[in-house]
């Protein structure tokens, strides 16, 4: 995937008696048609009236997805629990001794140097349509490379490649976002996780896939085995940290694929795992896969809607299931742009955009974007430069 294999919806309400359980009882509901957003929700947020009124009409217009089709999908994918799911009806006690960081961890092995590390679990999850396997991967690290929620690994497949002049050479490292917070699956620090989908080529000449052009690394890691080894470079990346200054800020978070994998980490921070970090903001994302199979995480995220629904927000681009206004394929820049207002405004009022997978989906989103700016009088490239020093703008695409 371009030299870098992918491996990447405000205030909670406490009622008592049968107000709550009927709450929880529709979660599901709400999350196959987006969750519900509570006036209160914003205005605590610190968006102006203006941009609730946005929100309200942009929620009554918005076209639901088919809760058939989620919910379908859901059960092909969890007909055996996953070692990955965790329960959010209670914060998570985690390891201590891992917050304070005089600076970013970065590079503390290097590809010449490297961590060895061993596999955990690898675990499919993805129903059976859909387009291609992903597994989420968990390695045992025993908290000997500590990272930040935002950064990437580097896997150093095992094995060795000849380059242009003829020598051979061990495989450089393939670039992975990180799919666990810093305490990792099992809270202690000592595992990390990586979101990884296979890299196949299908020959249309052979009308089969070519095994010699499959991606080396992401098939090593989808085909490993616990207990198998595996050797690490990093922490590196800083582009993608999640943005902790305001706890109560609205974080904007865009994925297509494994571009899911750093939203991970910063859902499970601050939704299930007792930190110092104590978010009180909406974290609204925005997810584009081909179809209802190939959704990422979404018993996870269930789980968060069923006991933050004002907090958290799902917005779905099923790009083979999906229509968008002018009869096409609905991609992701085309689920944002029902939005479009809305996004802006919470952009001019502090909000956090977060934008990682495929480039390609980059042109639809400026374009987007810059359409609002000059309805609005504005230079959308001069804002975004603006809201990039405001530490408000985060892109990593491949």
């Amino acid at each position: 995937s371009g030299g870098r294999e992918a491996g990447r919806a405000k205030e909670t309400i406490r009622k008592s008696g049968s107000d709550s359980k009927n709450k929880k009882e529709k979660a599901t509901m709400q999350f196959a048609t987006k969750n519900q957003m509570k006036p209160k929700a914003f205005v605590s947020g610190g968006v102006r009236a203006q941009t609730l009124r946005q929100a309200r009409r942009a929620q009554r217009k918005a076209p639901q997805l088919q809760a058939r089709q989620i919910c379908c999908a859901a059960e092909a994918k969890t007909a055996e629990a996953k070692t990955y799911m965790a329960t959010y009806s209670e914060k998570k006690a985690v390891a201590t001794g891992l917050e304070e960081y005089e600076k970013v961890p970065m590079n503390t092995f290097t590809p010449k140097k490297p961590l060895e590390a061993e596999i955990v679990s690898v675990e499919r999850i993805v129903g059976p349509e859909a387009t291609g396997e992903t597994c989420h991967i968990v390695i045992k690290t025993d908290g000997n490379i500590p990272f930040i929620e935002g950064q990437s690994y580097g896997i150093i497949p095992p094995g060795t490649k000849v380059n242009n002049a003829g020598k051979e050479k061990p495989h450089a490292p393939r670039l992975y976002s990180i799919a666990s917070s810093r305490y990792g699956d099992s809270y202690d620090g000592k595992t990390t996780s990586l979101c990884v989908r296979r890299a196949t080529y299908w020959c249309p000449e052979k009308n089969a896939e070519d095994p010699a052009k499959k991606g080396v690394c992401s098939n090593f890691l989808c085909d490993a085995k616990p207990g198998d080894k595996v050797m690490m470079s990093g922490p590196v990346g800083a582009s993608m940290i999640l943005n902790e200054e305001d706890p109560n800020a609205v974080h904007i978070m865009v994925a297509t694929g494994t571009g899911i994998a750093p939203y991970r980490s910063y859902w499970r921070r601050m939704f299930l795992e007792d930190t110092p970090f104590k978010f009180t903001g909406l974290a609204w994302l925005f997810m584009g896969v081909a179809n209802s199979d190939a959704t990422l995480y979404d018993d996870e995220l269930n789980e968060i809607l069923e006991n933050y629904p004002d907090q958290f927000r799902v917005d779905y681009a099923l790009s083979r299931e999906q229509k968008n206004k002018d009869g096409g394929k609905m991609y992701i820049q085309d689920k944002m742009e029902e939005y479009a207002d809305q996004l802006f405004d919470l952009l001019e009022n502090g909000a956090i955009m977060y934008v990682c997978g495929l480039k390609g989906m980059m042109p639809g989103i400026n374009g987007m974007l810059e359409k609002v700016a000059t309805s609005k009088g504005k230079d959308w490239s001069e804002m975004q430069k603006d809201l990039k020093k405001k530490g408000q703008w985060h892109v990593e695409v491949y």
